[in-house]
């Protein structure tokens, strides 16, 4: 089953871009919130995957070219593979090919590629193992770009370092860094996340602010120009979570109320249209939506039932639908009610159930989903037989 990328996506000037630039800032991700307890956490890179299990054990698996498994190797694994021997892992995000991940102690490490200096350590030399940030040990969470990556510190301020060329960065410049460098000076931001070029973040006050690539209107104010500095979305005050895509974001109000906007070719906005779009629309009528996640462009969210649904691009089955049809509004992915977590990648998907498994779903070309082969999914697959996800 061939990969599709329906994207066109402006080179960011690293040579891989031209060939596969699918996960396009990631993860994920959304952003990985540190706690005094364990807490379970899978994030979900191009073509690689991390995940924390309960006992604070890192794994990964998937594409490694880059060291972005942090293994010591450069060798792709289809099964995961534990990273060390460390049980003090807290909060981990995978970026398209760089991983980032913060330990209890407050430490921050960093490998993988490392081209533009996403990695923060002042090289630009890619590491295949851990290599930590700096000797700060105040970081609290993590967000992962194409080739930046976003932290916030536990005194609400956020830093980020890596490729700036949109001004993903937010510290009013388009130079790239190889280390740390605040974005502006407030102290009172709760979440980042980012993907691509593009960077979000949602503040104690519940004010929701973009920076970086705005070609599809994805920063929504009206234009498609980039900005270095953080822009407000609307007047709202109820954002309770945000999720970064390749060209679009979705986010999450207290009311329970999904929003999404930007690029739209796939559906992946969810409002049942492939316009894009520069203004929030909302997903559904539903106002029972709990968690969300950004792919690059499929998005996958669970409701307070803890049932999961996704929609968007669907060309390897990354919905988990059975088929390779796209949707244009959400989907019920299962008739399992038991799930709690779930992380949307370049063109797969991951998930934790109650009972502590692990599924995966979709493209599976660099074992990324973890389940021993290389053979895409369209449904979902339990990944082993642990239940200490």
């Amino acid at each position: 089953m061939a990969h599709k990328r329906s994207m066109k996506l402006p080179t960011l000037g690293i040579t891989i871009l031209s060939l596969a630039l699918a996960y396009a800032a990631c993860s994920n991700e959304s952003a990985s919130n540190i706690s005094g307890a364990v807490t379970p956490m899978v994030s979900a890179g191009y073509a690689h995957t991390v995940a924390i299990r309960t006992n604070g054990t890192l794994w990964a698996w998937g594409s490694n070219d880059y060291g972005q498994v942090g293994n010591g190797t450069n060798s792709g694994v289809n099964v995961p593979v534990q990273i060390g021997t460390d049980t003090n892992w807290r909060a981990v995000v995978a970026g398209s090919y760089h991983t980032a991940a913060v330990r209890s102690d407050g430490t921050l490490w960093t490998w993988g590629y490392n081209f533009n200096g996403q990695l923060g350590n002042g090289t630009n030399v890619n590491s295949n193992a851990p290599v930590q940030v700096g000797t700060d040990n105040h970081w609290k969470s993590v967000a992962a770009g194409d080739s930046h990556t976003v932290v916030l510190k536990t005194d609400g301020s956020i830093w980020a370092w890596g490729n700036n060329v949109y001004g993903q960065l937010g510290n009013g410049t388009s130079t790239d860094s190889n280390t740390p460098v605040q974005v502006g000076t407030d102290t009172d931001w709760q979440s980042v996340s980012a993907r691509y070029g593009n960077t979000a973040a949602v503040r104690s006050d519940g004010t929701l602010w973009l920076w970086g690539w705005n070609a599809y209107g994805q920063l929504a104010d009206g234009t498609t120009t980039n900005s270095p500095t953080p822009l407000q979305v609307g007047a709202e005050t109820d954002w309770q979570a945000v999720s970064v895509g390749a060209g679009y974001i979705i986010a999450l109000k207290t009311d329970g109320s999904i929003w999404a906007w930007g690029y739209n070719d796939d559906g992946q906005v969810g409002n049942g249209t492939t316009t894009n779009t520069s203004t929030p629309v909302q997903v559904g009528l539903s106002s029972l939506w709990q968690s969300i996640s950004a792919g690059d462009a499929h998005a996958v969210a669970i409701m307070t039932n803890e049932s999961i649904w996704a929609w968007g691009n669907n060309a390897n089955g990354q919905l988990g639908l059975g088929t390779t049809a796209e949707s244009l509004g959400p989907s019920l992915v299962s008739s399992d009610t038991t799930w709690t977590l779930a992380a949307a990648g370049g063109s797969h998907t991951v998930a934790i159930q109650s009972g502590g498994t692990l599924w995966a779903w979709g493209w599976n070309a660099y074992g990324q989903l973890g389940t021993g082969t290389n053979t895409d999914a369209t449904t979902p697959v339990q990944v082993g037989t642990d239940t200490n996800w």
